[in-house]
């Protein structure tokens, strides 16, 4: 039988048309094997696949496949056993995903994030100390895409962001002084806002001072 080698991936099939990725072959995997980044399987027309991409990679479910033969495969996320977890709303609050998310965190547990629910691998102990916490946890079958991780190599979640971190500022920070006595601003992103002076009114040197400016008497000498 002849394997076909898939060596590139296309995050959720992005700008490719609809109508070829539903044509193209599927391969389900659970998540234990799409961490992987090289490992054989079966598609949905009992071909053989050969998956090598490059190290440290995860493959996600809707991402696309493409071989050396230039055809597309695409990926399906298996159902698996997990722990689904959401507050419980009689005695709790959606906030309470939060602190649960924490608390696996600090166990470098591989979590998967959703608005109103947690996912996690079956775990005894894990479902114990989230129920201490008052949160439901359900033993179902779905399929599992944990977080890869803030410094994760590959895409996130299925998705590729593209960030331009390149920001254009269109003021500029040099301080032209007409005045050759006056100071200067060291030049810097925050010194946004105009240095503003008070000057207590009250105060025998302010020159708003009811009483003027404070005046030293003159010094007399007599010579005798």
């Amino acid at each position: 039988m002849t394997m076909i080698i898939y060596s590139k991936c296309i995050p959720g099939g992005r700008s490719i048309a609809n109508v070829i990725i539903k044509r193209a072959p599927v391969v389900v995997l659970d998540w234990d094997t799409r961490q992987k980044s090289r490992f054989e399987a079966i598609d949905s027309n009992g071909t053989a696949v050969g998956i090598f991409l490059p190290r440290g990679s995860v493959v996600r479910g809707e991402d696309l496949l493409v071989g050396e033969d230039g055809s597309f495969l695409r990926v399906q996320a298996a159902a698996q056993p997990v722990l689904k977890i959401t507050h419980c709303p009689h005695h709790g609050s959606p906030f309470d995903l939060t602190r649960a998310a924490y608390h696996l965190g600090n166990r470098h547990v591989p979590i998967e994030l959703q608005a109103d629910h947690l996912k996690i691998e079956p775990d005894h102990v894990l479902k114990a100390m989230l129920e201490s916490m008052h949160m439901i946890v359900r033993s179902v079958e779905e399929s599992f895409e944990p977080e890869n991780g803030a410094y994760a190599g590959h895409h996130e979640a299925g998705h590729l962001h593209e960030h331009a971190h390149a920001h254009s500022h269109p003021h500029s920070h040099a301080h032209a002084h007409s005045d050759p006595l006056s100071h200067s601003h060291a030049d810097s992103a925050d010194h946004d806002q105009p240095h503003t002076h008070t000057h207590d009114p009250h105060s025998p040197h302010s020159p708003h001072s009811p009483h003027g400016p404070k005046v030293e008497p003159p010094t007399h000498s007599h010579k005798h």
